[in-house]
């Protein structure tokens, strides 16, 4: 993310939030809070970053994107229930196994299902939004209904590994390993990104690709080509996001992925259409004002995210790090 004189004040909200909550309550309280929302955030961020490429890229709005994250969670549940011994054993390689078997395999499925649904549906409807939403709509209430005609309209509970199930003591504060193992993970990826994108020629293009898609076909490249990577990528990342909600919920419902697509897309409007770093800002923004007001203000906190987009639209209008486009 390379950052102007102007977005540092975007980027300096992030520590100024904290600090401004950290009078308002004593010290283990905000830093179990603190995490909780990182945590909250990175997961956020998992889901969204796919969607921000997709669109950044692309110019597609996905809001079948909902869809991936379900598939996501409900094939965390069907491998971590073939891994049960795994999860179950105690020390750390085999509960870490399992959930990286889990995470992967999602991420794989929804990569090669996303390729697919590009190809049946997204492809036909480049350039048109409104056919985009209305495409992509109906896409995910049939995908809703093939996930209820594969594993049923019941809720089904998601067991953590064992050695993801406690807590340890910092500063005073439980902090649950497995929020912590979310805050690793959504690090390692946001890292992992930037450096694809920063410092490889198939990132020099996919930016090249989001500024001006005609120059980079005038230089003999298939945009085309890059459309379906980045929607496979976008894909599994939200199947990432899904698998390690679902451990993060413990239960996983149809609408898991529905229920979240309202956040995701805050988060990708407050970051900015396109831009990976400021979707990493505002996920954890989104997570800690959650964790926040909910702490100090209950009743306000369904409205948080809200006012939360509202403040920064008002601020900056085309999100905290907007992409340029031509």
């Amino acid at each position: 993310m390379n950052l102007a004189k102007q977005d540092w004040a975007g980027l300096a909200l992030l520590p100024a939030l904290a600090l401004i909550a950290l009078p308002a309550m004593s010290l283990p309280t905000w830093i179990a809070l603190t995490v909780a929302g990182a945590a909250m955030g990175m997961m956020l961020f998992l889901m969204a970053t796919g969607l921000t490429l997709i669109f950044g890229l692309m110019d597609v709005l996905n809001f079948a994107h909902g869809a991936f994250i379900s598939l996501g969670a409900f094939l965390a549940v069907s491998v971590m229930g073939a891994l049960a011994g795994w999860a179950g054993a105690p020390g750390w390689l085999p509960g870490i196994a399992a959930l990286a078997a889990a995470v992967l395999a999602s991420a794989a499925i929804c990569a090669l299902l996303g390729a697919a649904f590009e190809f049946v549906i997204i492809r036909r409807v480049y350039g048109s939004h409104l056919q985009q939403i209305l495409m992509t709509v109906g896409g995910l209430i049939v995908a809703q209904q093939l996930l209820v005609a594969v594993w049923g309209a019941q809720p089904l509970p998601l067991a953590r590994p064992a050695v993801l199930r406690g807590s340890f003591v910092l500063g005073g504060a439980a902090i649950e390993t497995y929020r912590m193992a979310a805050v690793v993970l959504g690090l390692a990826v946001f890292a992992g990104l930037h450096l694809l994108l920063n410092r490889t020629r198939l990132g020099l293009l996919v930016r090249a690709g989001v500024e001006n898609r005609e120059m980079v076909e005038a230089l003999g490249y298939r945009i085309r080509r890059l459309f379906v990577l980045v929607f496979m990528a976008g894909t599994a990342l939200a199947g990432v996001g899904g698998a390690m909600w679902a451990g993060y919920q413990e239960m996983v419902t149809v609408a898991i992925g529905t229920d979240m697509t309202i956040l995701v897309f805050i988060v990708v409007i407050i970051g900015g259409l396109g831009s990976v770093g400021g979707c990493f800002t505002g996920a954890l923004l989104v997570g800690l004002t959650t964790n926040y007001v909910g702490f100090l203000a209950p009743k306000l906190a369904l409205g948080s995210t809200i006012a939360l987009l509202v403040v920064v639209l008002l601020w900056r209008p085309r999100g905290l790090f907007p992409v340029a486009r031509t």
